[in-house]
């Protein structure tokens, strides 16, 4: 671990990319103090930029998928040099190495990010959670050392939030996924409820309707899941959490709210409501 700070210039394009594209995240961040708050829009920035390569859609996915290996192999030459050239990845070099990070984490997001152009379907929840391991609870593990969460008790909550949050972007954007020929809902809940034919119409089923409800209840376990690491953080990283976990869970609220119409339009959370919530997990002792 280091004690050499993120300067604000070293991680202006990542928390750019941040402001840009996850907003949730971005408001819940303006909880932390100052001085964390780099940090986690360094570790953002690195996960949205692999995650531009795996989605651009004009791109031939084998060109992409070694875009993906290439970037993977570049990002650990660079973090056993110590630097790099890219703003993005200096950032999260830095990040690294003032925290004193396992690489093991990073290359377990990359591993689940190469598995989109290998894997386009998951046939039970197992394999999904697997895939999850890389993609969505690692980042949560990534998170506890920024958050000063560092008791072991810290990480399987941790973990559950990081699925809560995937899984709720993965509700929220079927009909995305859809299109890019991706379905990320267990093919056995798929099937236990008989909703097939709503993936290939698109249209909303009493079927579908009835698969949602128990997607979006396991998912609202996950979060539940998640309050026992409150117990390990304290302060603006507290709040932090509070907030992006209310923003984010609020989504499932939306999809409900439209009577799961997933494929027509996108579950937004107003911005009102955001608002509201942020001042509720910003000023909550």
């Amino acid at each position: 671990m280091t004690t050499e700070k993120l300067s604000k210039e070293v991680v202006a394009p990542a928390r750019a990319l941040n402001q840009r594209h996850g907003k949730t995240y971005y408001l819940a961040s303006l909880l932390l103090s100052g001085d964390v708050r780099p940090y986690v829009f360094a570790l953002y920035g690195f996960c949205r930029y692999v995650d531009d390569i795996v989605d651009v859609e004009n791109d031939d996915p084998a060109l992409r998928l070694r875009k993906v290996d290439g970037f993977r192999e570049r990002f650990l030459t660079e973090v056993c040099r110590g630097s790099s050239e890219d703003p993005i990845l200096a950032a999260t070099i830095a990040t690294i190495e003032h925290f004193g990070m396992s690489i093991e984490y990073f290359e377990r997001f990359l591993t689940s990010m190469r598995q989109d152009f290998l894997v386009s379907r998951y046939p039970c929840l197992a394999d999904l959670l697997a895939y999850m391991d890389g993609s969505a609870a690692v980042i949560g593990e990534m998170m506890l050392p920024i958050l000063r969460a560092d008791d072991p008790g810290a990480r399987a909550p941790a973990r559950a939030l990081g699925n809560a949050f995937q899984m709720t972007n993965f509700l929220r954007d079927i009909g995305e996924d859809l299109n890019r020929g991706r379905i990320y809902i267990p093919e056995e809940d798929i099937e236990r409820f008989g909703a097939w034919d709503s993936f290939g119409s698109r249209r909303v089923t009493d079927e579908f309707r009835e698969l949602m409800a128990f997607e979006i209840a396991r998912t609202r376990g996950w979060y539940s899941d998640s309050f026992a690491g409150d117990d390990y953080l304290q302060g603006r990283a507290l709040r932090c959490i509070r907030a992006a976990r209310n923003l984010y869970a609020a989504i499932l609220d939306e999809i409900e709210r439209v009577n799961y119409d997933v494929f027509t339009a996108r579950a937004v959370v107003s911005r009102t409501k955001r608002v509201k919530l942020l001042i509720r997990a910003g000023f909550r002792p």
